[in-house]
C-alpha cells in the first residue's frame, strides 16, 4: 500500500487537531440547526520561549456548516500574552533573526483561511510582541491584534 494514502488523511486532519488549549467559550448568535456561533478563548505557550503564554479569543461559526467543518470563521480575534514563568531568550530571537516567526496557527475554513500568531522582539525595549491576524490564499484581512510581553526577571 502506498504510504501517501495513509499519511494524506492525517495531514488533512492535523490543522483541526493542533492548536491551543480551549479555556472556554460563549455563544453570541443563536442557530436553529447545529451549534451556535461562539467566541472561543484558547491558551497556548510560545513553543520557543518558555515562560510566555498567550490567550487568543476568536470567532467560531456554528450552524450545520460549522458542525461539519465547512464554515468559514470571521477574521475577528484578540490576543493577550503574559509572562507565566522565567523567560530565557534564544540568541536567534534576541538578534532578530526569527522576527515574524509563526508561533500558533489555526485553520478557520476548510482549505483557504488561517488565523495565526507571529512573534517579534523589540530589542531596544526588551519586549516580545505577538501579532494575530488572518490570511487567505487570495485575500487576507487587515483585522489584527497585538500584545507585548516585557522580558523581566521572574521571582
Amino acid at each position: 500500500m502506498n504510504i501517501s494514502l495513509i499519511l494524506l488523511p492525517s495531514l488533512l486532519l492535523w490543522p483541526w487537531l493542533a492548536g491551543g488549549e480551549e479555556i472556554g467559550s460563549v455563544s453570541y448568535k443563536f442557530k436553529w440547526m447545529g451549534p451556535n456561533d461562539k467566541i472561543l478563548v484558547e491558551a497556548f505557550d510560545d513553543p520557543m520561549i518558555p515562560g510566555v503564554t498567550c490567550y487568543l479569543s476568536r470567532a467560531k461559526t456554528g450552524g450545520i456548516k460549522g458542525a461539519v467543518g465547512l464554515a468559514e470563521d470571521t477574521s475577528d480575534a484578540s490576543i493577550a500574552c503574559r509572562q507565566t514563568g522565567p523567560i530565557s531568550l534564544p540568541e536567534e530571537v534576541r538578534n532578530g533573526r526569527l522576527d515574524g516567526e509563526e508561533v500558533f496557527k489555526k485553520r478557520t475554513s476548510l482549505i483557504f483561511k488561517t488565523m495565526q500568531v507571529v512573534r517579534f522582539y523589540d530589542k531596544a525595549r526588551e519586549v516580545l510582541v505577538y501579532l494575530t491576524y488572518s490570511d487567505r490564499v487570495i485575500e487576507g484581512s487587515p483585522k489584527n491584534s497585538i500584545s507585548a510581553v516585557p522580558v523581566m526577571n521572574w521571582r
